[in-house]
């Protein structure tokens, strides 16, 4: 029975994933189409939409068309993607790609906005060697066919590698209210592991910047680095308060010499510049059985010419060289000495250094007010509209896939989004790679229990209450058990052996007791009759054949063979009586007095 409930448990719990075995299909959330909060989604999954939709660049330099790329709709090539789904490829290397399209409606960065979300999908899927994959969220009035590497955007954001040099951009363009002056900021890089870039894996790039200021970069819905708009760009949206004087120069006559060479000291006369930092060893002598004149590299004996060679037209074939075997055991050619460090090796003599006694410290010139100064404390708000959505890449890899682009104003919307795609696929290529995944419906959990921290207790107890439960009624059942069968073949149990335990020790203790008391009750009813005046006193071998006890080992009868006479004791014949006198019906009170009476007389009879 319990291995039955157990095995009932652990169904139900892999049963969860079994159920998704069937390949799922991507669906658009209709709960999106009019929404406030979403300016922009993108699944790819309508030809005609995307035709519609989205301009591909035509922009040329020194008249030729730059971007020959072509984009395509393809589906995923790796394992695991999702029936019917497609996503925006770009198919092939060495080629420029451009293309763009617009919001449904701008983004304006506003008090009423409580974030900035962008996120989208990328799978490497030959790997990548060089090449970008990220995204520009355009500012201004674009003019998509016209769009090319110089178009303003607000909002750069996504992978990117070369080499060895591998990032996550996040770049913002800011402008100076006071100059007006427009200046890119970089955010600090992670140090977290970038292995989405050869994995083959669909991953998901969230970017979030919240009203405040605190923005996150996500890599599969895992934090990937956190920052802050006035702490981690680089330069700092905010300008020095002071600059340097651009017009202020280091006088001639400043030395920033801390020290100087001594101009008393001299070399010294045994100073030899000119020694060899090596010397050949003086103790080296030549190995025995060193071959001078042989050569260090012989014709192959092995090689032979080609069957093609023909001396006329390709002159006299030569075989290549090995090295020579003979000289593998010492050595050939001329013999040289090892070299080894010359012990008189000074190298060349530099006077010591000694303190500057003009030393003016270091110069700098001096600060300004910084006529760009300004100090925005809520550069969310002075962010840049978006108005568009743009690639505009270049590329050594094939087939880098995109999908499920969606930009909002919280946070919520884009993790909906991806739960019913991105989660859908990353399960899906996790079981085709013969890992397990609980589903997408867990993720919603977790979202939950990030912003209500406490609800991760109420998960553990959920999830170890079914085998708590399981294993209490286990216990149960084989304490139930356990007990009919001993019930059924009268099996003595662990409490049983303690009471008999306890029994026979009570039982020993109540004998001994009773043993001790009857004891003293016969010692006390003993009775040894005194001595009459001019009779000795009987030893203690005669009190004992009067009472009964045997004689020792050994002895003999002191009457030439005959038995001992057996003896009785007062106490028995005093019992004898007892049992007498009720026969005759007298009480026993009445024949005390007689009874010691004849006590007395017996035992003067017997001695």
């Amino acid at each position: 029975m319990c291995k039955g409930v157990l095995f009932v448990c652990l169904f139900l719990l892999v049963s969860a994933d079994e159920k998704d075995v069937k390949k799922p299909q991507f669906k658009i959330p209709s709960a999106f189409e009019g929404d406030s909060h979403v300016f922009f989604t993108e699944s790819f999954s309508s030809p005609d939409s995307f035709a519609k939709r989205w301009v591909k660049s035509s922009a040329t330099r020194d008249g030729t068309v730059k971007y020959d790329g072509e984009w395509e709709l393809k589906a995923p090539s790796t394992e695991g993607d999702l029936e019917g789904d497609v996503g925006l490829v770009m198919p092939t290397a060495a080629k420029h790609y451009a293309i763009a399209a617009k919001l449904d409606r701008p983004f304006v960065f506003g008090k009423d906005k409580e974030a900035f979300v962008v996120q989208y999908e990328v799978n490497f899927q030959d790997g990548i060697t060089c090449g970008g994959a990220y995204i520009k969220l355009l500012s201004g009035d674009v003019d998509l066919p016209s769009f090319h590497e110089k178009t303003p955007y607000s909002i750069m954001f996504g992978p990117d590698k070369c080499g060895l040099t591998s990032k996550v951009h996040f770049i913002i363009r800011f402008k100076n209210p006071v100059t007006g002056e427009i200046e890119e900021k970089h955010s600090k890089q992670s140090t977290e592991s970038m292995d989405f870039f050869n994995d083959k894996k669909t991953h998901l790039f969230t970017l979030l910047i919240r009203n405040d200021g605190v923005y996150h970069i996500m890599v599969d819905q895992v934090p990937f680095f956190k920052g802050n708009l006035l702490e981690d760009l680089e330069p700092a949206i905010n300008p020095p308060a002071e600059i340097d004087d651009p017009n202020d120069k280091m006088p001639s006559d400043w030395d920033e010499r801390e020290k100087i060479p001594d101009p008393a000291a001299s070399k010294p006369d045994d100073w030899d510049e000119d020694a060899p930092a090596k010397i050949p060893d003086p103790d080296a002598t030549k190995p025995d059985g060193w071959l001078d004149e042989g050569p260090e590299f012989i014709a192959d004996p092995d090689a032979k010419a080609p069957e093609d060679w023909d001396e006329e037209e390709d002159g006299e074939w030569e075989p290549p060289t090995v090295p020579n075997p003979a000289c593998e055991a010492v050595g050939c050619g001329q013999w040289k000495p090892p070299t080894i460090a010359n012990p008189a090796y000074k190298g060349k003599w530099h006077a010591p250094l000694i303190d500057n006694p003009e030393y003016d410290g270091k110069w700098a010139p001096r600060k300004i007010p910084n006529p760009a100064y300004f100090n925005d404390q809520t550069p969310f708000l002075s962010l840049t509209p978006i108005t568009a959505l743009g690639l505009e890449l270049w590329t050594m890899s094939n087939s880098i896939y995109f999908d499920n682009f969606i930009v909002a104003s919280e946070f919520t919307y884009a993790n909906n989004y991806a739960r019913e795609g991105w989660n859908l696929k990353q399960e899906s290529e996790q079981k085709a790679n013969g890992g397990m995944s609980l589903g997408p419906w867990i993720d919603s959990f977790v979202d939950v229990a990030n912003d209500y921290p406490y609800l991760w207790a109420l998960y553990a107890f959920a999830l170890v209450s079914p085998f708590v439960i399981c294993a209490a009624f286990c216990v149960r059942s084989k304490s139930k058990d356990d007990a009919g069968r001993r019930k059924k073949t009268d099996e003595s149990t662990p409490d049983d052996k303690k009471e008999e335990k306890s029994s026979e020790k009570k039982s020993k203790e109540s004998e001994e007791a009773s043993g001790k008391k009857d004891e003293k009750k016969e010692s006390e009813d003993t009775f040894v009759a005194p001595a009459e005046e001019g009779e000795e006193a009987p030893s203690k071998e005669e009190r004992d054949v009067r009472e009964g006890s045997p004689s020792p080992p050994g002895s003999q009868p002191e009457s030439g063979g005959e038995e001992p006479r057996a003896t009785t004791s007062p106490k028995q014949e005093e019992q004898e009586e007892t049992a007498e006198a009720a026969q005759n019906d007298v009480p026993p009170a009445a024949n005390t007095r007689s009874a010691t009476k004849r006590k007395k007389t017996k035992t003067r009879r017997e001695d």
